[in-house]
């Protein structure tokens, strides 16, 4: 498989210019940031973990809060189906035995019982599915900290919103099924994915690619910025728009959608007396890098306008892209959100 070079300087609130080389390959074009020696990393964050024990223990005054609730184990064990391990929800299927399991198995095991394989039937559990509705229960991510107590037939809606939920690796360029809380993820992205970290609100980085016109589709390795005592990603990547190819630049918070609408970025690429600036609010990682790159949500530039700014004979790609976060505070007496450009 050919290679080719990719080139990209990144700049840190007054770090100096140094060139970083790495290379790309055919399907999935990755730029990979080496760790420049006058760039502050912050130190780990502590690991994830989503195995807390519960605390069994009565509290002093005798009242049990959700995190020291459990399901009673043996209604717990009979709402389990016994072929994919999950809570069963209506309709509740069993056979001629009372063996019961979840109507999506029903149909991957063929209409026949795993437990004694007789024929299943069309027979409802309508007594177990009655034990359910009368339960409640804690959200399963009570040990990440959620104190919702739920009805049973509640509590899936919920867990599939909960804030407390983990978060998705939000890497691009390959399929990362790590999931985890956001200081995980930061070690995770760091250690695995070796990817840039900075420590600051402002940037200033120059992607450079030879043969660009060869490029349809390309993600460069994505940048994590620590400021304002949260964590930013910022992606780059080339890609078609209906016919036409196109680079794109936008930022995603690592963080839920309300804590991310508490910030705001600019991004500015130019050159040649000419130059574009996009400004907006950064998305959650809760949203996948596709969902917001097919949004179009930051910064578009075609790849005519790009190789302009480029300059030369425009036949590599020499594109410098700056920007800055700010963190948005509210008047207390107008309402208004005003920015604070300090980290």
């Amino acid at each position: 498989m050919d290679l080719d070079n990719i080139e990209c300087v990144s700049i840190a609130d007054g770090v100096d210019e140094s060139e970083i080389h790495n290379h790309h390959h055919q399907h999935h074009h990755h730029l990979h940031l080496h760790q420049q020696n006058n760039i502050h990393t912050p130190p780990p964050p502590p690991p994830f973990s989503s195995s807390k024990p519960l605390n069994a223990s009565p509290p002093p005054n005798g009242v049990l809060g959700p995190a020291a609730i459990a399901p009673a184990t043996s209604v717990h064990e009979l709402l389990e189906c016994p072929v994919c391990t999950n809570s069963m929800y209506p309709p509740i299927h069993q056979c001629h035995n009372g063996h019961t399991l979840c109507s999506t198995c029903k149909t991957r095991v063929h209409n026949r019982c795993p437990t004694c394989r007789q024929e299943l039937g069309d027979i409802r559990c309508l007594a177990l599915e009655k034990v359910a509705e009368s339960l409640e229960l804690p959200c399963k991510y009570y040990s990440l900290g959620c104190p919702g107590i739920f009805p049973y037939y509640s509590k899936l809606k919920h867990e599939a919103l909960c804030n407390f939920r983990p978060y998705n690796c939000p890497y691009a360029g390959s399929e990362c099924s790590v999931v985890g809380d956001i200081p995980f993820l930061v070690t995770h992205l760091r250690d695995d994915h070796k990817v840039d970290m900075h420590t600051g609100s402002t940037f200033n980085h120059r992607y450079v690619k030879s043969n660009p016109r060869e490029v349809e589709n390309a993600t460069w390795m994505l940048t994590v910025f620590h400021c304002f005592g949260q964590y930013f990603c910022l992606h780059f990547e080339a890609f078609q728009l209906g016919m036409a190819p196109v680079y794109m630049a936008f930022l995603r918070f690592m963080g839920d959608e309300t804590e991310a609408r508490n910030y705001s970025y600019s991004l500015e690429v130019g050159a040649n007396g000419r130059k574009l600036i996009w400004e907006g609010t950064p998305r959650s990682i809760r949203d996948s890098h596709r969902k917001v790159r097919d949004s179009h949500d930051g910064l578009i530039i075609q790849r005519n306008m790009a190789l302009f700014f480029s300059g030369g004979d425009r036949k590599e790609l020499k594109l410098r892209v700056t920007g800055r976060i700010w963190k948005e505070q509210q008047n207390p007496e107008t309402g208004v959100c005003i920015p604070n450009l300090c980290s």
